[in-house]
């Protein structure tokens, strides 16, 4: 329980009720050491610069110093699962095609021919080919990068001496995503998430999963903006109604690993603490939302007396995703069923890993326009112990449409998602018409926020990213 018992030092301050760490400790299935870890550091009370969010400049830095320095996921494995498929990347004016080029090899390759620079593939497309073939005047490479053929070479003798391969992005591979870095000097992809947040991501064991619903959708509002309305739960209470009496908004749990990973953890099946007096057990199975309620069928378990709500959901869910997923979900705790986990992954990657949440968000920056973000939904599902599963294509949303009339999206998440977002026009005019020069940020609650915009500001003090094509070619 958190109780006050004295002044406190700044960032001690937590809601006065039980904590996340309480209510998971009641659980029957016992957490695992990840769920149980907190990792909470005070970084700060001070305003958060407003510029960052308005300024057509400050977007123009991070194209040239934040990005090119840090891991991305670009896709799923199984976006690209022979030999020959490939997935192109896009990032800005940035364009990489992810492709399959031996069985156990994959390659990110700078999407521009190196003739006349015109893209080797279309940006946000994804298919099979047997090599990368220019469109304009048929300059050819293999899978992995090196030249095939120059139609009338005989032109092109001065070529004879120079690197033709093409140019590469780093790749690493875990937790069944492909991430790439434009850095030759970037650390490993391990040592930039580092031990911990490493531990985590492994023992998820996300390679088991697999995507079955894919939504994108642009927004009105800095790609910095549209993150931050994802990184608390602060806003619950006034943004989400609904879904107040069964989730814990007030006393989620707060943790930064390193400079490039931090997470919440929110409880579910659990009144929010500001509202013990108004709902009951009973309210709470009337009133819970999950992000795929299709394996529930409709059902709602009854409520027996003495029974706690929490642990007859954790229950139910079990053996319901269990049947609708083919899956053995008897080593999986109440919490990992039950719980929202959501860790940012810098510079523009959400992972839930929970099994009643299961989602990835991805936000891209538009490079024509600062005060625009691509955003991305992505929902998994265990695959099924018999192998026979499909990885979802995108459906691309227009600015009027609603997330809930997505195919396959569940209506009651897809408001969840439309009043997330609904907030980020209204912000974004709000900043650049306040008279105010920053963002005051909670302590504890906008940690998250904090500690996002402290690395940000740590890539922005680089110079521009600068590499010789030499450098980038194997």
């Amino acid at each position: 329980m958190n109780v006050e018992t004295g002044p406190l030092r700044p960032g001690e301050a937590r809601h006065p009720a039980e904590s996340t760490q309480d209510i998971i400790a009641r659980d029957r299935n016992t957490a695992p050491g990840w769920a149980r870890d907190v990792s909470y550091t005070y970084l700060g009370s001070e305003d958060v610069s407003k510029d960052r969010y308005t300024r057509a400049e400050f977007a123009d830095g991070e194209f040239a110093r934040l990005w090119p320095r840090t891991w991305q996921m670009a896709c799923r494995e199984d976006h690209i699962p022979e030999v020959g498929d490939y997935y192109v990347y896009d990032l800005g004016s940035y364009s990489f095609i992810v492709v399959r080029s031996a069985e156990d090899e994959i390659k990110a390759h700078y999407n521009a021919c190196l003739h006349r620079g015109t893209k080797l593939k279309p940006s946000a497309t994804e298919g099979f080919a047997m090599n990368l073939k220019c469109p304009f005047h048929g300059w050819t490479w293999n899978l992995d990068g090196t030249l095939a053929d120059i139609p009338e070479k005989w032109d092109f003798a001065h070529t004879r001496t120079r690197r033709m391969c093409l140019p590469q992005a780093r790749v690493a591979r875990l937790g069944g995503f492909v991430w790439v870095n434009m850095d030759p000097a970037a650390p490993s992809l391990e040592d930039y998430l580092g031990p911990e947040a490493l531990a985590h991501l492994t023992a998820w064991k996300l390679e088991d999963r697999f995507i079955y619903l894919h939504v994108q959708k642009s927004y009105p509002a800095n790609w910095k903006l549209t993150m931050e309305a994802f990184m608390e739960a602060y806003h619950v209470g006034d943004t989400h109604p609904q879904v107040a009496p069964a989730n814990g908004d007030v006393n989620s749990q707060y943790d930064v690993y390193g400079e490039h990973v931090d997470r919440f953890i929110s409880t579910l099946g659990v009144v929010s603490p500001k509202l013990r007096e108004r709902y009951s057990e009973a309210d709470i199975i009337a009133n819970f939302t999950l992000g795929d309620s299709s394996a529930l069928g409709g059902a709602r378990p009854e409520l027996k007396e003495g029974e706690r709500a929490r642990q007859v959901m954790a229950d139910m869910f079990r053996e319901m995703f269990e049947s609708a997923s083919d899956t053995d979900l008897s080593h999986v705790s109440d919490t990992e069923l039950l719980d929202t986990y959501s860790y940012t992954f810098f510079p523009n990657l959400f992972l839930f890993p929970g099994i009643s949440l299961p989602m990835i968000y991805r936000f891209r920056p538009d490079a024509r326009d600062h005060r625009r973000t691509i955003y991305e939904v992505m929902f998994m599902r265990p695959k099924p112990r018999s192998g026979d599963f499909e990885t979802a294509e995108v459906q691309v949303l227009q600015d009027h449409q609603s997330f809930a009339e997505a195919q396959g999206m569940d209506p009651g998440f897809g408001r969840i998602l439309d009043q997330d977002t609904d907030n980020l026009h209204a912000q974004q005019e709000g900043l650049e018409a306040s008279a105010k020069a920053g963002l005051t940020l909670a302590d504890y609650q906008e940690i998250r926020v904090r500690h996002f915009e402290q690395t940000v500001d740590r890539y922005m003090a680089m110079p521009p990213f600068s590499a010789k094509l030499e450098d980038l070619q194997p």
